[in-house]
């Protein structure tokens, strides 16, 4: 039996649906790489995928540590630029993941439309789709949690602190418009005196249980991430009250600093 196969056709389809998985797994994972790392990533992945099919490899247990394993791998390595065996681990479960769902979906909306035809359209509703329910997975099991170490800058004064980078912290300050992260008062006051907290401005916020509140705001020098190499300038620090808050990380980073 013979198989007429398009090799473009092929590879324009694994491009996008490569192109697809890496932009879930770099939303979930709060990776800040660039949109064109994933579109490299993408190309990789679609031409070894393309190779693997149209070399003859003779033992069926590599093509599909190739398909399953390496291919993957290289793609997390070139648009994420995961490196760590830990985070390359959990790369591979979110990428897993956002495929299974992502597959599901197309499946799904494909047998109400032709696929060949709507092909483009039904891959984005998939995306799209499919993000939204990670989203709600991270939200409810904390599945977007990133732990780090930070070190934070103000004036003459500089503290460490462990942080969380959350998914679903979206906190912004109404007049910049700007991202704000939250640290505990214990925190706040190694790098500002009792004085400067009272004299802070505060902002609105709102959690799911908890309902609304205020908290006092600052525009601190600048924050590092242990493992980056370049620092965040003037982020904006919300300070927390919250007795729950502070037992297992002392400050919440937002995602979209």
């Amino acid at each position: 039996m013979y198989y007429e196969l398009y090799i473009d056709v092929l590879f324009l389809e694994n491009f996008l649906m490569d192109y697809i998985l890496l932009l879930i797994t770099k939303h979930v994972l709060c990776s800040r790489e660039p949109v064109w790392r994933i579109c490299l990533a993408a190309l990789a992945g679609a031409l070894a995928t393309c190779v693997v099919v149209a070399v003859r490899i003779p033992y069926t247990f590599i093509k599909y540590g190739l398909f399953y394993l390496i291919i993957p791998g290289i793609m997390l390595i070139v648009g994420l630029r995961i490196r760590k065996g830990p985070e390359l681990a959990r790369g591979m479960i979110t990428l897993y993941i956002g495929g299974f769902l992502t597959g599901g979906i197309f499946s799904f909306l494909g047998q109400y439309a032709q696929v060949g035809s709507l092909f483009f359209a039904l891959a984005v509703a998939s995306y799209y789709l499919a993000s939204g329910a990670l989203k709600m997975l991270s939200l409810l099991f904390h599945f977007g949690e990133i732990h780090c170490e930070v070190r934070l800058v103000y004036g003459e004064r500089t503290c460490s602190a462990a942080a969380v980078i959350d998914t679903g912290n979206h906190l912004r300050d109404p007049v910049s418009g700007k991202a704000v992260s939250i640290i505990t008062r214990h925190m706040a006051e190694k790098l500002m005196s009792l004085e400067e907290l009272k004299s802070l401005r505060k902002i609105e916020y709102h959690t799911i249980g908890k309902g609304r509140g205020m908290l006092p705001v600052v525009t601190i020098d600048s924050l590092w991430i242990e493992g980056e190499e370049q620092s965040y300038e003037k982020p904006m620090i919300a300070v927390s009250d919250d007795a729950s808050f502070g037992t297992r990380y002392d400050m919440i980073l937002n995602p979209d600093i």
